[in-house]
């Protein structure tokens, strides 16, 4: 029977689009190297160090500021990378409250970074569901230190939640972390971007 049910944040809740976000690195701070440090589900180098909390965000921005053009600004690297993120669709807000109303305990599992979060919880409190009063925690691989699909970030939020895996519904929208979530005795879930969410985790509850 699940319990709980845990949510990947970009792409299942909140709707990205990684070409807004690539140009405007390109066109408001002339950082081409964009292209091979973004990914939906798994971001590299120096981005993915950063979701990884090996570098801290400040510490990102002057990297990437070292490569932009004279004149670029912390700001301007942080409004760039928050042009990835597009609100959330109202049939999600829908189902979130739903699955609250129907006693299920909700989380947030992310692979994700502070600057990203913090514009999160703006897309969330703008829809009307304030990430702390909707959801009982969030887990984010930058505080963690270690990202999905890695077994450990699993192994965490299971011995935090103090439940039985299988009592642990996993949402994502990387094929990689859900099987990892299967994997750690979670029911792992791949969401098909577009798709009905609703549809999707109706159908394991």
């Amino acid at each position: 029977m699940i319990k709980a049910v845990v949510f990947d944040a970009g792409g299942v809740l909140v709707d990205l689009n990684l070409d807004d976000c690539r140009n405007a690195f390109k066109r408001v701070l002339g950082f081409e190297k964009i292209d091979v440090l973004l990914d939906p589900c798994h971001q590299k180098g120096i981005y993915g160090d950063m979701e990884e909390g090996r570098i801290s965000a400040d510490e990102f921005v002057a990297e990437v500021l070292a490569e932009s053009r004279p004149g670029s600004t912390p700001e301007m690297v942080k409004n760039c990378m928050c042009a990835l993120f597009k609100g959330i669709r109202p049939s999600k807000v829908a189902l979130l409250k739903s699955l609250a109303e129907r006693g299920y305990d909700l989380y947030i599992l992310s692979n994700n970074n502070e600057i990203a979060w913090t514009q999160f919880q703006r897309i969330f409190l703008d829809a009307g569901i304030p990430i702390d009063q909707t959801f009982r925690k969030s887990y984010l691989s930058c505080r963690m230190g270690v990202l999905k699909p890695d077994p450990a970030i699993f192994n965490m939020v299971i011995e935090d939640l103090g439940l039985e895996p299988g009592e642990i519904l996993f949402v994502d929208d990387s094929e990689r972390n859900a099987t990892a979530a299967c994997a750690a005795g979670m029911k792992g879930l791949h969401y098909d971007v577009g798709t009905d969410l609703a549809a999707l985790v109706d159908s394991e509850l």
